[in-house]
């Protein structure tokens, strides 16, 4: 592991004081409803300080923060197991700063050319594709590149940044619209911005890298051919990664923050439209990252310079994306991992159910019983059915007199006997499968 500074390490996910509450909502004598838990969830908390009885308690959220209902938590919290077992299955330790950022995996040391940055571009294709919430491609450039072809056109090193924010907006307006602000708002003369239309709108794989490398206006600049080099390498290592596919070289992506020095790239959704894959404007990015081998410098007393670069994924849009598409299907959503319910056939048996939950719990099972002292075993049945409970198992006088449970599978309903000194290994066989 490489250590940097307090931020970085050789490869590190952040966990960014993301607070979650975990909610036990549970029934009594009737089932609480995704919409009535929803309405109590998403309450805010009143305001502190004292109340009279006359007084109403005004209700406040915190600023910038909202409430997540049951089955909201259970597919964000999907969307985090999956990233963060990505992360950790590509040797990242865990760094946690004060700030509210959700999801960023870096790469900070000196390493050979392309070899972090190919695996930071395998983690967000293995995230997405993990995550199935839609198709995908990954535009990948270099800000090089572009210095290159601005300064081969004939732009002043002045007006780079602001020629780059007006290009960054090209996935979602014309050519024409960029190429009009570019004159009349930032400055760019009409030969130079249609020498840099020429380039922009080329997009495609390693036939276009070797198109640009022969090309003799851009071979003047040094720095675009060296980046170009290093592109077509990262192009055989993503080929290696089995990921080229969804990957492509697009001259018009610029990433507004200035402080990327090298490859970037972003993910879209893309939907089919006529036999050909478009990207979903209306969405946006989904995942974004590039090199920034000078930024640690910036807030480094030392100002030592760190090479870095990372990957960063957009968990609130995907949770939007999801979310949407669950509505959609009509998918029904887990809201809890409980394995077994403990349930009772007769009165009675509150005592004898809280001893076997009590060893299951023990046994490391995830397990639940209802919160009544006689509940009606039809009841209990149907909450298992209603919350997506795989097993039941049931207690009863004649079990009790045998030394044996019912073991019940709430999907097919099939129910056995299992002597009560197997029944946690009988468990475990099931909940394996």
């Amino acid at each position: 592991m490489h250590w940097i500074s307090p931020f970085f390490t050789r490869a590190s996910y952040r966990n960014r004081h993301l607070s979650v509450q975990f909610c036990v909502l549970r029934t009594f004598s009737s089932y609480l409803q995704d919409e009535v838990i929803k309405e109590v969830v998403n309450q805010p908390l009143p305001q502190l300080g004292a109340a009279t009885e006359k007084e109403k308690i005004i209700l406040k959220t915190p600023k910038g923060t909202r409430d997540f209902s049951p089955k909201q938590m259970a597919i964000r919290e999907k969307i985090f197991s999956t990233i963060i077992s990505c992360f950790k299955r590509h040797g990242a330790v865990t760094i946690d700063t004060p700030v509210f950022e959700l999801k960023d995996f870096d790469i900070a040391g000196q390493y050979d050319p392309m070899i972090p940055d190919a695996e930071c571009l395998k983690v967000m294709h293995e995230i997405l594709s993990a995550l199935q919430f839609g198709d995908f491609h990954i535009r990948i450039n270099d800000r090089r590149i572009l210095s290159g072809i601005f300064t081969v056109c004939g732009v002043p090193s002045n007006k780079f940044e602001t020629a780059c924010s007006t290009l960054d907006k090209l996935d979602k307006v014309t050519w024409e619209e960029v190429k009009n602000e570019m004159i009349r708002e930032k400055g760019v003369s009409p030969e130079a911005a249609d020498c840099i239309g020429e380039y922009v709108q080329l997009h495609g794989g390693l036939c276009l890298i070797e198109q640009l490398l022969q090309d003799p206006k851009l071979s003047v600049s040094k720095l675009a051919m060296e980046a170009l080099e290093e592109m077509k390498l990262l192009f055989e290592y993503l080929t290696l990664f089995g990921i080229i596919d969804q990957v492509f070289l697009d001259l018009s992506l610029a990433r507004g923050l200035d402080y990327y020095s090298g490859v970037i790239y972003e993910a879209a959704l893309v939907h089919q439209q006529d036999g050909h894959l478009m990207e979903s404007c209306h969405v946006g990015s989904v995942a974004g990252g590039g090199r920034y081998d000078g930024l640690v410098a910036t807030f480094d007393t030392k100002q030592r310079k760190v090479p870095c670069v990372g990957v960063s994924i957009g968990v609130e849009r995907i949770f939007s994306i999801i979310e949407q598409n669950t509505e959609m299907s009509k998918e029904k959503i887990r809201t809890v991992e409980t394995q077994v319910l403990v349930a009772a056939a007769q009165k009675n048996f509150l005592a004898g159910r809280m001893k076997l939950i009590t060893e299951l719990w023990d046994a490391g099972i995830k397990a639940e019983m209802l919160y009544k002292e006689n509940p009606k075993l039809l009841n209990q049945l149907q909450y298992c059915e209603e919350t997506g409970i795989p097993l039941v198992v049931i207690i009863g006088q004649q079990e009790l007199n045998d030394g044996v449970v019912k073991l019940r599978d709430v999907i097919t309903r099939k129910e056995i006997s299992v002597p009560k000194e197997n029944l946690i290994e009988e468990i475990k066989r099931r909940l394996e499968k």
